[in-house]
């Protein structure tokens, strides 16, 4: 997929990450895939830890399925870090879950994050920070 999209729009010497969604990667890469899903947010924390650097904004992803497919390319159009408890209601809309409400983004990505900080040795707070990334689908 990758090596169609850059010989397509005559792009040279592009990096890109490839990666899944965390929790249900088919669900989440389908509400990609339908514009549904515009953004997405991954706990601060765990990059640090991980040492990896944060998202940027004009980077590429592959965007993958729970088997290792590629589904999509999307590109990064903005990255914030923000405290959990600031998150707003527009983001989670953009975030295309459930009913695409705040509360309902609150309560899946309380889950998630305190899950996933849990399994790294940290505790979920209600200001932790968040990276909160919007994009948009650039190949299919």
């Amino acid at each position: 997929m990758w090596e169609d999209f850059i010989r397509k729009n005559n792009l040279n010497d592009v990096k890109y990450e490839a990666w899944a969604f965390g929790g249900a990667p088919d669900r989440l890469a389908d509400l990609v895939l339908c514009n549904k899903k515009t953004a997405t947010s991954s706990a601060y924390d765990l990059y640090t830890i991980a040492n990896e650097p944060l998202p940027q904004a004009g980077g590429y992803s592959v965007i993958l399925d729970s088997k290792g497919q590629a589904k999509c390319i999307i590109k990064t159009k903005s990255v914030v870090v923000l405290p959990f408890n600031k998150a707003t209601e527009t983001f989670a809309f953009k975030e295309g879950e459930g009913g695409r409400s705040l509360s309902y983004w609150q309560t899946v990505h309380k889950d998630f994050f305190s899950h996933c900080l849990k399994e790294a040795g940290l505790a979920f707070e209600e200001e932790i920070k968040v990276v909160c990334e919007e994009f948009e689908v650039r190949y299919k």
